[in-house]
């Protein structure tokens, strides 16, 4: 048996009704192998660093020789881990998850790592996409007898390595088989008595990037983002490729290009939204891509006005950079309450109807009388951004001025990001006209497809860009196609 420490709290994770207006990210992942270092904090700051990637759930298992360690529970990771249970938790290899659900309800035993036992002892993995082909390899794991205690895509991934690891492979060989089942997105960190796994699908949907501590012999670590790595002091050494597996030993890095027709389609959203601002990608930090955006924006959707100021946090770059071309000048609109998190006590209907101002409130001396610009990454329900545009009224803007610093989202993901169903994609039922209209702005305007790739400076095919197009990458099975898609067009 896996020994499973616990913790009080909360399960019963009701969602607020004004949950954010955003696209919610799948998750974040931490590997560490690192003998004689405390990996297990390691990995807990790896984890705290990676709290945006997802809230839902945090977990840790670490090697001990062959035995393994687990712990995981709901909730923030400075909720689910404290020092008493980190050091119950030793060892010399350390996997780590943060969730967000998409595939499997937000429940504890839905919680990650997913740790099965294999022939050659047990492997703990972490995941963070989604797979595309979950019924189909639901039903060959379920033919093959496996127990399938949760409703995830990543413990099917795991019990697949187990299954060609249990008929004779070795760690890297099963592992791959196993990977050649899955269709998708899968960015995941494994864990076994012998080693750590970095993997990335071939296309590279979702991030995943090597750091080295400074020690000898070098020690490696594994993370979603680079954020993960600075915290703990590891230098980012470069990112898994798509269709590599990279293994860390005793031995050093190894690695395995597994898939050979890899071909790069990073999660443009990753760039635009969901990865930190001081993360590193394509050799600069994000918080400079998302300046780009907002100058591009500036060129694209001039306007006249005495004031600029972005939604905290995310919008804030572009509007800085919509400032500097634009020439109008940049302030603070809005300020954040940075100590909100998710509640589980239900605000009351008056609450409710101005819930925006639990984390947003607005500066009402700033914005009395003037021609504001609000800077956001994007809108996906539209059902926030009204909010915020009558708050901003209220406090006295003479006129408010919208601008998204990318296009419409006019598709849902399946790629490991929780989007409503098309339907509910404001975008994908009304033109700009008609969601400037119902959010009640002067004006709005989206940044251009063309510009948004364009900013990145790299090769504009190397991304996936599906939530703006509906051109996916990875071909989604009807069955599952017709959960989200509920309309034939998107009408923008």
């Amino acid at each position: 048996m896996i020994p499973q420490h616990s913790v009080t709290f909360d399960q019963s994770m009701n969602m607020i009704e004004n949950r954010a207006d955003k696209p919610e990210e799948a998750c974040g992942v931490f590997g560490i192998y690192a003998p004689e270092q405390d990996v297990a904090k390691m990995t807990y700051f790896g984890l705290y660093a990676l709290q945006h990637r997802g809230q839902e759930s945090a977990g840790i298992a670490t090697f001990e020789g062959t035995h393994v360690h687990l712990h995981k529970d709901m909730g923030l990771v400075s909720q689910v881990f404290n020092e008493t249970i980190l050091e119950e938790l030793p060892g010399n290899i350390a996997v780590g998850h943060t969730r967000y659900s998409t595939t499997g309800s937000s429940r504890r035993v839905n919680a990650q790592p997913a740790v099965v036992e294999t022939r050659l002892g047990n492997v703990a993995l972490a995941h963070n996409g989604n797979l595309v082909n979950t019924v189909q390899l639901r039903e060959e794991l379920l033919k093959s007898n496996f127990n399938l205690v949760t409703s995830t895509d990543s413990e099917m991934i795991a019990y697949a390595i187990a299954e060609e690891v249990n008929a004779g492979a070795d760690w890297i060989e099963g592992a791959i088989r196993a990977f050649h089942r899955c269709q998708g997105a899968f960015s995941l960190v494994i864990g076994t008595p012998d080693g750590i796994m970095g993997v990335r699908d071939p296309n590279g949907i979702r991030p995943l990037v090597i750091g080295t501590l400074d020690s000898d012999p070098v020690r490696y670590v594994l993370a979603s983002e680079t954020c993960g790595l600075d915290i703990i002091g590891a230098e980012y050494l470069r990112d898994v490729e798509p269709g590599e597996l990279v293994w860390i030993t005793e031995n050093g890095l190894a690695s395995f290009p597994w898939n050979q027709q890899p071909q790069r389609k990073l999660c443009i959203f990753e760039m635009i939204y969901f990865a930190r601002p001081d993360s590193l990608m394509h050799n600069e930090t994000l918080y400079s891509y998302r300046m780009r955006l907002g100058r591009r924006l500036a060129e694209e959707s001039p306007i006249e006005a005495d004031i600029v100021f972005g939604v905290p946090d995310s919008g804030i770059p572009a509007a800085i950079g919509f400032s500097q071309t634009s020439g109008i000048a940049y302030g603070e609109g809005l300020i954040k309450n940075r100590y909100v998190g998710r509640t589980f006590i239900q605000p009351t209907q008056s609450m409710r109807e101005s819930g925006i101002k639990m984390k947003l409130n607005p500066l009402k001396d700033v914005l009395f009388g003037k021609r504001v610009v609000i800077i956001d990454d994007s809108i996906v329900r539209g059902t926030t951004s009204r909010k915020l545009v009558k708050a901003l009224r209220d406090a006295g803007a003479a006129e408010v001025h919208m601008r998204i610093s990318s296009p419409p989202v006019t598709h849902p993901c399946f790629y490991g990001i929780d989007t409503d169903t098309q339907d509910q994609l404001i975008a994908a039922t009304k033109s700009v006209e008609e969601i400037a209209k119902q959010l009640q702005v002067d004006t709005l305007a989206y940044l251009s497809w063309e510009g948004m790739l364009e900013t990145t400076r790299e090769d504009t095919n190397s991304f996936c860009s599906a939530c703006f197009t509906g051109d996916y990458p990875v071909a989604i099975p009807e069955q599952v196609k017709r959960s989200k898609l509920m309309l034939e067009k998107a009408v923008v």
